[in-house]
């Protein structure tokens, strides 16, 4: 059987690529040809992470064909690899919603409403009786705290929590202790400039006819990444006009205080005020409680602007 690629979603946080090298990993064990791969650079969270468990970042690539793929932490197209319609999707693992997505030929989907696919991945390894590498548990682990802000996020589950101590065992480190390095790892933003934070951790999602970009950057020092809101609000103007979208949204988050500042450009700025509870001015706000993109923000959204 030729290869098959396991490939995350485009703009890769540590859960694309903590669950493509764990699934393919899988696979692999199971006497397939896999190979994970990357649509981007891995940040510098997960560059903490793999560095941390000593792995190498899997190559990236811009197009799978002629190889079969198996997707991991999304399934709509407009974040996918871009010959996603010219390939055959064998696998998907995901946590998010099912939008925009069809095959031609029958295939394994497993999505389930928990906090991060590494989750899921676990119990794939158990039901299929094989032994997680402890690198590996540690870049899934890695995964699981990053997407649920070491279990703090409201799209934590127990599966979640089950699967991060599980995982914090195999690969012989401190969960706790560990967790906090890896979320501060996450929050430098070195010199990169404005428009290359916004695109660090950015998807894009249609609702109703409205195309709407989300991004999100975690911090421990909100006061200093609003230093730069102006220069923030500037990049996702050019970028929105550039790429076509209606609406784009950056949350800032504070890892340690669990909210976030919103900015906000494009239109229909109403329909977030409305899906989220907030009142914008000057193109900023903030939300107490909000931390997650896939929970908090997508649906009411995704609800408000179906309406």
């Amino acid at each position: 059987m030729p290869k098959i690629l396991v490939i995350g979603h485009r703009n890769p946080d540590t859960d694309a690529i903590g669950a493509a090298i764990g699934l393919a990993r899988l696979e692999q064990a199971l006497g397939v040809d896999a190979e994970a791969v990357a649509l981007g650079s891995p940040s510098r969270e997960t560059a903490f992470a793999l560095d941390h468990f000593g792995l190498d970042a899997p190559r990236v690539i811009e197009h799978a064909s002629p190889h079969d793929v198996m997707l991991v932490d999304h399934n709509e197209r407009q974040q996918s690899v871009a010959d996603i319609a010219e390939v055959t999707v064998r696998k998907v693992i995901d946590h998010h919603r099912i939008a925009n997505f069809e095959t031609a030929a029958p295939l394994y989907m497993r999505v389930e409403p928990v906090g991060c696919t590494c989750s899921i991945l676990t119990r794939l390894y158990a039901e299929s009786e094989v032994e997680i590498p402890a690198d590996t548990a540690g870049t899934m682990q890695s995964a699981i705290i990053s997407d649920t802000l070491l279990l703090n996020s409201p799209t934590t589950t127990d599966s979640d929590r089950i699967a991060a101590e599980q995982l914090a065992t195999v690969a012989g480190v401190d969960l706790v202790d560990y967790g906090n390095q890896l979320l501060r790892a996450g929050t430098e933003l070195g010199d990169h400039s404005a428009s290359t934070i916004i695109g660090l951790d950015a998807k894009t999602f249609t609702m109703g006819t409205t195309s709407v970009r989300v991004a999100q950057l975690t911090t421990v020092d909100s006061d200093a990444v609003l230093a730069r809101r102006d220069e923030f609000l500037e990049a996702m103007a050019t970028e929105k006009e550039t790429a076509g979208h209606d609406l784009f949204l950056l949350l800032i988050t504070d890892v340690i205080a669990c909210d976030s500042d919103l900015l906000v450009v494009g239109e229909p700025v109403g329909a977030v005020e409305r899906a989220l509870g907030v009142t914008f001015a000057d193109g900023h706000t903030f939300g107490e409680g909000i931390v997650s993109r896939k929970k908090q923000i997508v649906p009411r959204l995704t609800e408000e602007l179906a309406g």
